[in-house]
Parts: C-alpha cells; sequence; structure tokens
C-alpha cells in the first residue's frame, strides 16, 4: 500500500538500490501535483496555524485557527479521526489545508485508549465540541460562524460524523450545513438514526474501492438510511485505485491519512483530487453557494482525478446514488 494505516508510528528505513533500472523507473509519469487554485488548491487566504489543546483524556481536543492575516471571524469544521489517530498529527496536512483556507478546525481526541471506552466515543465528541465553541467565544480566539459548520471524520470517525449530524439538534450542537464521512465505520455500540439530520444538510459519503480494512458496509447504511435527504443534495463516492505511474495512487483505508512531508509522503492526488477538494467544494457550496459542480451532481469536474505527467487522465472517481 502506498499510504499505511496509522494505528502506532513506527520509524522505517528505505534502502534504494545502488544498481538496477533506477532510470527505468524514473521515466514512469508521476501523479498530479496540488492544483494551485480552486477546491483543492494550493491558493490559500492565510499563511499561518495557531493550535491550541484543550482538556485531557478523551475529553480533550485540539483546535487550529487561521492567521496571518487573522479573521474576526470563521466557519466552524469538527474533524473525527480514525481509530488510534488520538494525535491530531496523522491528519495534519488536511488539517492545515483547511485553516489556511479560512476555516477553524477542531479535533475531538474522544478515546482516552485503543481499547476501551467505545460506547463513549460519540458522546465524548459532542462534549468536546460545545467546549470547544465556549472557548472559541472568548479571550483571543477567532470566533466561530456557527450558521457555517460542518464536519468530516475518516473510518470510526465517519461513524461519528453521521452520528454526530444526526444528534445535532437534540445535543445543542449547530445544525451541519455539510458532512463527509470518509470510509466510515460503524460498531455495533453507535446509534444509527441517520433520518435524524438535517433534511438540509449537503452529505457525501466515501468509499475506497482498495478498502480492506472497513469496505463499504458502514457508508452505504449511512448513506441509504438518510433518506430525507434528497438525491440532489447527497452523493456516494468511490475512489479508484490507478497504478499507471509512479506512486501508485491507492484507494486503500488509509488513503484519507495526511502526515507532514517531513514525517513521511503521504499526501498525493487521492487527497488533493478526492477527499480535500471535495470537502473544499462542499463547503463552499454549503457556506457560499459556490462550487457545486465540484461536489454534487456526477459532473465531470466532480469525477475528475487530474493528469498523470504524460498527459493521461487519472481514473475518475465513480459518483452513484445506488451503491
Amino acid at each position: 500500500m502506498k499510504k499505511t494505516v496509522v494505528v502506532l508510528f513506527v520509524a522505517s528505513i528505505l534502502i534504494l538500490p545502488l544498481f538496477g533500472s533506477v532510470s527505468a523507473t524514473l521515466e514512469e509519469p508521476t501523479p498530479p501535483d496540488q492544483p494551485t487554485s480552486g477546491p483543492g488548491g494550493s491558493d490559500y487566504s492565510h499563511n499561518l496555524v495557531i493550535k491550541t489543546r484543550h482538556k485531557w483524556g478523551a475529553r480533550q481536543y485540539w483546535i487550529f485557527e487561521p492567521f496571518d492575516p487573522k479573521p474576526e471571524s470563521a466557519p466552524l469544521i469538527v474533524f473525527n479521526h480514525g481509530w488510534s489517530a488520538i494525535h491530531p498529527i496523522a491528519y495534519r496536512a488536511w488539517i492545515d489545508h483547511l485553516v489556511k483556507r479560512g476555516n477553524i478546525v477542531v479535533y475531538p481526541r474522544y478515546q482516552r485508549g485503543l481499547f476501551l471506552g467505545f460506547k463513549d466515543f460519540n458522546a465524548n465528541a459532542i462534549n468536546a465540541v460545545k467546549d470547544a465553541i465556549e472557548t472559541l467565544q472568548s479571550g483571543w480566539h477567532v470566533r466561530p460562524e456557527l450558521d457555517k459548520f460542518a464536519i468530516v471524520g475518516h473510518s470510526l470517525g465517519g461513524g461519528i460524523t453521521a452520528n454526530m449530524a444526526a444528534q445535532a439538534e437534540d445535543e445543542g450542537l449547530p445544525i451541519p450545513k455539510a458532512i463527509m464521512p470518509v470510509q466510515p465505520f460503524i460498531f455495533f455500540g453507535e446509534p444509527a438514526d441517520f433520518n435524524k439530520i438535517s433534511n438540509e444538510t449537503l452529505m457525501l459519503v466515501i468509499a475506497g474501492e482498495d478498502d480492506t480494512v472497513v469496505g463499504n458496509r458502514s457508508a452505504i447504511i449511512i448513506f441509504q438510511n438518510a433518506t430525507q435527504i434528497p438525491f440532489s443534495q447527497k452523493d456516494f463516492v468511490i475512489q479508484v485505485t490507478d497504478t499507471y505511474g509512479s506512486p501508485d495512487l491507492v484507494a486503500d483505508h488509509g488513503a484519507p491519512v495526511a502526515l507532514p512531508k517531513f514525517l513521511s509522503d503521504t499526501v498525493d492526488a487521492m487527497d488533493y483530487y478526492s477527499t480535500w477538494k471535495l470537502f473544499d467544494a462542499l463547503t463552499d457550496y454549503a457556506f457560499y453557494g459556490i462550487n457545486e459542480e465540484y461536489c454534487l451532481g456526477n459532473t465531470s469536474e466532480q469525477r475528475y482525478m487530474g493528469h498523470w505527467s504524460d498527459g493521461t487522465q487519472v481514473k475518475e472517481l465513480i459518483v452513484t446514488d445506488t451503491p
């Protein structure tokens, strides 16, 4: 796999051959770089990200805020991590991308450890968001725009994302304008009344073609049971592996992992043109009424994954309403 699922961070050594067909490898087409503009692009409105940590244990959370320049207020995004990715380093490149675009990101820890407390994960995440909102409304912080609220999550955090949206009204959270469960997993102890998600919420559910860790069962359950959301406001998206060039673009369970570049080269076109692009566009459309064609409707812009360096188009995303 190009990306490994983050359970424990283990240092590894890559030994390159001194002899052999290195030149042939270097001549293979390379994946597309990050676009310079548009959803998923690098045209950031802020240069710095300020991180603060709050509380401890399962109630711990991090807040990431845009600076340079510092806005008076900003939309609020909750990022729910996958199982064991207690520290935001696992998704830091994606988080920085969201914040430099002008959003506040809250990252609930929700786990005290790796193996206990499953029944409390949803409640812990919800309580962390409530506490973060209170924190952001005082002191030097960028004020959260609660009418511009969205939730995204990967793996177990994808299941928590759907549940948080379903419980938002009952729990006194802002009603999310957009949610995106990515390769979600719903465990047996989680509530699953996805009909309680607001019928005004925009929703993308993402599955990976080669995700052998959670598969697509939970993704299908979330999508099919949110019957109150019309198809014009939701899509089921399948990421597709493409091994045409080098390195491969692999749609496995580790695809959304986004470690900083100094730790590992885990960010690629599967991020820029898939998860990052889709969620950027989804929140753009939900908050500002723009970029609908990049996130909904099975359009060419939504499916597009860029081109390999020799001009060959990367295999497109698959978009459907009947998973």
